[in-house]
């Protein structure tokens, strides 16, 4: 019943963490929960996991908006369906431009549209239309029984059922309009009703409507994401098959073995072959034939590097001249930056000179192809100054005040209280979405088939 939920990472609308949102769920005991975030599915990937735990069938989704206008909700019915919905999102996201008011999907994706925009003869196959609770009188002139295939419940969830999170509701919807609370109109927030209310509420409301509450329930059983979470999701293979990734490393390692050891130097051999041996065994040929690559790339054009870390302990990234650390000479082992008992990925940190930056990251992109690259993101969080001071405009205090605020000296004034308790509530939601600051994602699958991504000013994805 519930295809319509939204968490914090609604940015300054929802207000359920992903994982409370499980947890109604399974205390309301539902089997069947859809994940639909405000043009985005950045915590897709926890909802599933907490769902997995929970034992509910996990759906994948997105609501749509322009703004405040809301023009409907994506809801994947397979992996490809969510490929198709990330894509989708990103060409927009990228593009900064509106949505368009009838997107175009296969049969892997439905669409779910607020009721009265769309006549529902005129829906294709996998185009429906949702209605809310407070919007059950409308059906009576609208004859669905004509079309009863075409109707499903759409109630949205973005609070928890209390006066305090409607509040905070509020107050964020304040803080992204910048503007104070007394100046909020009614099209700036959702309405009262959107919370985790219990499955009996929803069928009663919709009781003389059967075929509603059956079309709801089909619709979310037909849904299905699979999400991998044991394996490791990076490019897996560099050269045009495994097998001749292993025979490039062995002879790039051999070859720069004679370079920084000469020929006749035994116990390099062997330290050698066993760190390859090892490498293969653990699946990281690529890993170290893409470094390599970059370095390759960043010697051709001038470029000072430094590679650092636990990657000095090999001999193979020594001979790659990934690193210019000689392990043999001291007696680094390198078990500690790889072995057959650890389960944790191979880490080399190459640093790059400001000026330099740029330009390598332009050659990742375009040797491996922006369709499995990108900038890793990170999300900012709402924390206790920023969001004190953010408070205080939307309370409408002056500056002076507002500067005060921190200090926490806020004695018998009611409003100043106020403001700290909601700030408190308020530490760590997301806030908005910033860059890591040098971490770079190189995908085996297309990047679109785990997430939407988007384009910062320095236009990298």
């Amino acid at each position: 019943m519930y295809l319509n939920c939204k968490t914090w990472f609604s940015l300054r609308y929802g207000t359920i963490k992903t994982e409370k949102l499980v947890e109604l769920a399974e205390e309301s005991d539902v089997k069947l929960l859809a994940l639909t975030n405000i043009n985005t599915t950045a915590d897709l990937w926890d909802f599933v996991g907490f769902c997995n735990e929970k034992n509910i069938k996990p759906i994948a989704g997105v609501e749509i908006r322009n703004d405040n206008t809301f023009k409907y909700i994506l809801l994947a019915k397979n992996n490809q369906g969510l490929l198709q919905i990330n894509q989708f999102l990103s060409r927009h996201l990228q593009a900064k431009e509106p949505f368009v008011d009838r997107p175009n999907f296969t049969d892997d994706v439905f669409i779910i549209y607020a009721l009265g925009n769309l006549e529902p003869a005129t829906l294709l196959s996998n185009e429906l239309i949702g209605v809310q609770t407070t919007e059950v009188n409308k059906l009576y002139g609208l004859h669905p029984e004509q079309h009863p295939k075409k109707y499903v419940i759409r109630h949205p969830v973005t609070f928890q059922n209390n006066k305090t999170d409607y509040n905070i509701h509020r107050l964020l919807r304040a803080i992204d309009k910048n503007i104070v609370l007394s100046k909020q109109l009614k099209d700036d927030t959702a309405g009262t009703h959107e919370t985790f209310i219990p499955q009996s509420a929803l069928i009663n409301a919709f009781r003389e409507h059967p075929s509603i509450i059956m079309n709801t329930l089909q619709l979310m059983d037909s849904c299905f994401v699979e999400m991998e979470f044991k394996t490791d999701k990076t490019k897996k293979v560099y050269s045009a098959s495994k097998t001749d990734d292993r025979k490039l490393l062995e002879k790039l390692a051999l070859d720069g073995m004679k370079r920084r050891y000469g020929t006749k130097n035994t116990i390099a051999k062997e330290r050698v072959t066993k760190e390859l041996k090892i490498i293969h065994g653990q699946g990281f040929n690529a890993y170290f034939l893409i470094t390599w690559d970059l370095i390759r790339y960043a010697k051709t054009r001038g470029f000072f590097y430094v590679g650092r870390g636990s990657g000095a302990n090999s001999i193979v990234a020594y001979c790659l001249e990934i690193t210019d650390v000689d392990p043999l000479e001291l007696d680094l082992y390198f078990e500690r930056f790889m072995n057959p008992y650890r389960s944790v990925p191979p880490d080399f940190d190459i640093d790059f000179s400001w000026t330099d930056r740029d330009e390598m990251i332009d050659y990742i992109f375009t040797r491996y192809g922006p369709e499995q690259v990108c900038l890793l993101g990170a999300y900012t969080t709402f924390q206790t100054r920023a969001i004190l001071r953010e408070l205080g405009k939307v309370f409408g205090l002056p500056k002076e005040e507002i500067d005060q605020l921190a200090s926490g000296n806020v004695k018998d004034d009611k409003i100043k209280k106020q403001i700290w308790h909601y700030a408190t509530l308020l530490q760590d939601f997301p806030n908005h979405l910033s860059i890591h600051a040098g971490g770079i994602l190189i995908s085996d699958l297309p990047i679109n088939q785990y997430t939407a991504t988007e384009l910062p000013p320095k236009n990298f994805l």
